[in-house]
């Protein structure tokens, strides 16, 4: 923008209303600038002023002029309607946009040559170091993911560290920067942090080296007593009430605050965490922590929800604190659970009690670690039929509090995907084995450190039966609907999967559920030097995660042919109606079993706290009126219609089918 320097009569008038300055030739403004609203402000270095025409409107319907009064500024610019007041310390270093609004801050400076938090090293997972993953502003937990568990390739491991290394040069300088409509009051101490459009920062006590990415689109907000250090904030991001962040990468949309601390921790999007505390944990997305008595440490975790008093250990005390443990998505500690690393929980599952051997139940997912006279016991499969689940599973993408456009996180919210129907297959090969080794008349099993009762293993073959029956019925179904089959020919072309992609093991990258092969072609490309730059492997990410039911059913259909003994050259109408109907079993069988569990919130047990001082007719009324009838519960009544409408879905298909059968 075209500038000048002061005349003699602004020079003058400025003096008048208090203002100094080492030189005022050092000092520029922009077309339209006029002196009114600036008094009492040292100026030193070089410094830009735009205009101040505009107003704010605060709370409380309090008008103010935009303008600079009691601020010392150094080397700074000042966009266009901006209001600066009682600054005790000084701004230095600064470019300010247009229409910021920045009053009673102790400080705002930028001190040499900095990155803004940018290559900040989290040692995420092992305390100790090993696993460090250098943050930025673009990070996804994704790349994190790879980050900080691919250390098996030392190649691919340097290769993105130069990636970064490049991206935090380009964004490093020795000047901060404030965006446009950013609000600042009432702060203490900011040094050498980069701030977006629209930030809003309400009484931090301390921010240093770090960046908060917002925008117009996704706010962020930080609240009063924050302390933030070495940190990278995302868009839509909160920090409030006391938390404190020492080398912390907070994702879109997350929620810290309630003094919360973090050390060392990775959040990333809708993660949540009040009252506790983190250290050196990775917090996929979904993330939630609440409770005062809650510490989450070297843990790997997404989609969590941790009970009150939740704990980990990463200490043998021999070695030091260099232990880490899983666990995978959408599992849920109860009060006072403790897990002792190293340990690797499968998805989806419920820990409750002390778990001290170690337990890998990675490829028995959904099922209730229970601990009983020290000892860990395991419930296969059994949190397929728990109203719980379901209702996670409903609320997450809801809950998605994401408002800015571009994402940095690639969240698939599926309960049943490639990623958890192939450990429930290796699950059931796992209990059928131990069944045949030991022998079916056994009262126990046992599987890594754990035991597994002879009712809960034949309930677990039975439950991991019904999800892949549903599962692989929900895909050909999919695949099949609105079409009209004149034969079988036709049915197998369609039946053809459209690209080779998506066979194999798939894998859970915080989120983004893919195939390996794809992953490990992503590797390949990065460690042959083809890519080169982190916004084409988060491009990648995106084409991943755009494409996942393309490449679900190229997995589907491979293992479909093993399951069902069917081949796409002999597949027939009568090969898809016997599936479908093994599918409405499966369907209306898991239905029912959630139907009767949500039964239990309703039963005489769960009474026992109401009508206080009545008998049990009153007792019945008062839970009635504040808890509602079971046949009128929302969920109750979407169970029942998922199995009226699942029923109708299948014969609909089975109908099509029929003529060619």
């Amino acid at each position: 923008m075209e500038t000048r320097k002061l005349t003699t009569e602004e020079i003058n008038r400025l003096i008048q209303q208090g203002c100094v300055a080492a030189n005022w030739q050092n000092i520029n403004v922009v077309p339209g600038f006029k002196t009114d609203h600036i008094h009492n402000v040292r100026f030193s270095g070089e410094v830009q002023l735009g205009t101040f025409n505009g107003t704010f409107q605060l709370q409380g319907g309090l008008t103010l002029h935009a303008g600079l009064n009691r601020v010392t500024l150094h080397n700074c610019t000042i966009g266009n309607d901006t209001f600066i007041e009682n600054i005790p310390g000084y701004i230095a270093n600064y470019d300010i946009g247009d229409h910021c609004f920045i009053q009673d801050t102790d400080r705002i400076v930028t001190n040499g040559h900095s990155a803004f938090g940018n290559g900040t090293l989290v040692s995420v997972l092992n305390e100790t170091g090993g696993r460090e993953v250098p943050i930025f502003n673009e990070l996804s937990a994704h790349l994190a993911y790879i980050l900080a568990l691919y250390r098996h390739s030392p190649a691919l491991t340097e290769r993105l560290k130069d990636l970064i290394a490049r991206y935090v040069e380009n964004v490093s300088s020795d000047r901060g920067s404030i965006g446009n409509h950013v609000h600042i009051t009432s702060a203490g101490s900011i040094c050498n942090v980069a701030i977006g459009d629209h930030a809003v920062i309400e009484g931090a006590s301390r921010l240093e080296n770090g960046s908060i990415n917002s925008n117009a689109a996704a706010p962020a907000y930080i609240g009063c007593n924050v302390m933030a250090e070495d940190f990278i904030m995302a868009s839509g991001a909160t920090l409030t009430d006391g938390a404190a962040l020492v080398r912390c990468f907070i994702g879109q949309a997350c929620h810290l605050g309630h003094l919360f601390s973090a050390h060392d921790s990775l959040f990333f999007s809708n993660c949540q965490g009040e009252n506790g505390e983190a250290c050196a944990v990775f917090a996929g997305p979904y993330t939630v922590t609440m409770h005062k008595s809650s510490l989450l440490i070297a843990g790997m975790f997404s989609f969590l929800n941790a009970g009150s008093g939740s704990n980990q250990s990463n200490h043998l005390y021999k070695l030091g604190p260099i232990h880490q443990g899983i666990v995978e998505r959408g599992s849920k500690t109860t009060s006072d659970s403790y897990i002792l690393w190293p340990a690797k929980i499968g998805a989806f599952s419920l820990i409750m009690g002390r778990h001290v051997s170690h337990p890998d139940t990675s490829n028995l997912p959904f099922s209730y670690l229970i601990e009983q006279t020290n000892q860990t016991y395991l419930v296969p499969a059994v949190n397929l039929r728990s109203v719980g689940t379901i209702r996670d599973a409903q609320k997450w993408p809801k809950r998605d509090k994401r408002t800015d456009p571009k994402r940095l996180d690639y969240i698939n919210f599926n309960l049943l995907s490639p990623y958890t129907i192939q450990k429930m297959l290796a699950g059931t090969e796992i209990l059928q084995t131990l069944q045949r080794v030991s022998g079916e008349t056994s009262a126990e099993y046992a599987y890594q450190s754990a035991r597994i009762r002879s009712g809960s293993l034949k309930k677990g073959i039975q439950y991991y039966s019904m999800a892949i029956n549903k599962f692989l019925g929900n895909s050909i179904i999919k695949r099949l609907e609105n079409l009209t089959f004149h034969s079988n020919e036709d049915i197998r072309r369609r039946l053809r999967p459209d690209t080779d992609q998506g066979k194999g093991e798939w894998v859970d990258l915080s989120g983004l559920i893919a195939p390996q092969c794809e992953i490990a072609k992503l590797i390949a490309r990065i460690e042959s030097g083809e890519i080169t730059s982190v916004s084409q492997i988060n491009d990648t990410f995106c084409h991943l995660h755009t494409d996942y039911y393309h490449l679900e059913w190229t997995w589907a259909w491979e293992v479909m042919q093993r399951w069902y003994g069917i081949s796409l050259d002999t597949v027939t109408a009568a090969d898809i109606i016997r599936i479908v109907d093994t599918w409405k079993d499966a369907v209306v069988s898991l239905d029912r079993l959630l139907y009767e569990d949500a039964k239990k919130e309703f039963s005489m047990t769960a009474r026992t706290s109401f009508g206080a001082d009545g008998d049990r007719e009153q007792k019945e009324i008062d839970f009635e009126q504040v808890r509602g009838a079971f046949e009128n519960n929302p969920f109750v009544e979407t169970v029942k219609r998922h199995i009226e409408d699942k029923t109708a879905l299948g014969n609909e298909l089975i109908a099509r089918l029929q003529p060619i059968a």
